[in-house]
């Protein structure tokens, strides 16, 4: 009987003991969502901060020049060391953001006043100095009959000329011998329907001598195509992809992911397809077998017979279908980790993602078809 006091006691000690450890821990967590508070809130004042002009009253213009080939890092620590810009990270992670592409290189004149939107807008001009004579800009997800337009346009070679010297044996010989981690002995699979196909970099190129020679002119866009892939060839040997096989499938995202459509979860549709040995079943690997473009691809266009055609051959096609641009190539190698195997892009512009064929028809229906046209896409 004389244990029990103590016993109540020891109980009382224990329920204060408690009590106290539960203050502490609400006393830690509260500490704890105040500092996340404050983090949060410092962090978006510094992010708007920095998106801002650097004066807005400063409207001295500033030359700067963006070299062929720059990645947005590059052109964010240009902006950052003329004090054009608050943060290269920032500005790095906004064009992220944004899905901005098609920087175009050249001389651009800027100002502290300028917001980043508009600097971003400048840059996608290619605006060059006047001691250019000719200047070819290169698109990105443009096939080589498209750029040899393009250099019809601006020079005096034909769109003839331009495809014949493309396909020489010679001129392929000496890419291959100048750039060889890049332009590989897979280019000569009979398969391929044109051997540089993908290897022309997306870029604006200025040439001070309007009597420039073909090969040049050529040679610097194949060159460029090396420059760009040349910093992920460490990435490419731990995945044992070729870089044949990496500006394949970077040109098949770059084709099929338009505008601001998120490419890393189109990539990862097209590389969970190619683990489940499905077939890719992309439309613009049809319309390249086709030889030309098409609003729509029709059901008769989906039978054609041509190694390019992914709906009737399983993996990726022999070879690229256009160039591509360093963001799909990224997208290519880090996709997004997901479960989706299909997606639909609306008409409204928006992509609806799905895991299976039945959820993909359904979205097919609502959004494009109607209830009398379900089928595969």
């Amino acid at each position: 009987m004389k244990q029990k006091p103590s016993i109540h006691k020891n109980l009382l000690k224990k329920q204060e003991e408690a009590k106290s450890i539960r203050k502490i821990v609400l006393r830690i967590v509260i500490t704890a969502v105040i500092v996340f508070a404050i983090i949060a809130v410092s962090l978006i004042v510094y992010i708007q901060n920095s998106l801002s002009p650097v004066d807005s009253s400063n409207e001295k213009q500033v030359k700067i020049s963006i070299p062929l080939g720059s990645s947005v890092s590059g052109i964010a620590a240009e902006l950052k060391k003329e004090g054009l810009i608050k943060d290269a990270r920032v500005f790095k992670y906004y064009v992220k953001f944004r899905n901005e592409t098609g920087f175009q290189a050249g001389d651009y004149l800027m100002s502290k006043s300028m917001t980043m939107d508009e600097m971003i807008g400048l840059l996608k001009t290619g605006k060059m100095s006047e001691d250019i004579a000719i200047q070819i800009t290169v698109p990105e997800g443009h096939q080589l009959s498209q750029i040899a337009s393009n250099i019809e346009e601006n020079t005096e070679f034909s769109k003839e000329e331009v495809m014949k010297r493309l396909q020489d044996p010679a001129f392929i010989q000496a890419m291959k011998k100048k750039y060889p981690e890049t332009v590989t002995n897979e280019i000569d699979n009979k398969k391929v329907k044109y051997k540089l196909e993908g290897y022309l970099y997306p870029a604006t190129y200025p040439f001070a001598d309007e009597k420039t020679a073909l090969d040049t002119i050529l040679e610097k866009m194949i060159s460029q195509t090396d420059a760009a892939v040349k910093p992920y060839l460490p990435q490419l040997k731990e995945k044992k992809w070729s870089v044949h096989y990496f500006l394949t499938m970077s040109s098949i995202i770059e084709e099929e992911a338009t505008g601001q459509v998120d490419r890393q979860m189109i990539s990862s549709v097209f590389f969970n397809r190619l683990e489940t040995n499905m077939p890719l079943q992309t439309d613009p690997t049809v319309l390249y077998a086709l030889g030309g473009h098409k609003d729509r691809v029709l059901y008769k266009d989906l039978k054609v017979d041509s190694p390019y055609n992914t709906y009737r051959n399983k993996g990726v096609p022999p070879g690229p279908i256009s160039n591509s641009g360093t963001v799909s190539m990224e997208a290519a190698l880090k996709p997004d980790n997901t479960d989706f195997l299909y997606f639909l892009a609306a008409p409204d512009g928006k992509v609806y993602y799905s895991k299976t064929l039945d959820e993909h028809n359904r979205l097919k229906e609502k959004h494009i078809t109607g209830p009398r046209e379900k089928s595969e896409q």
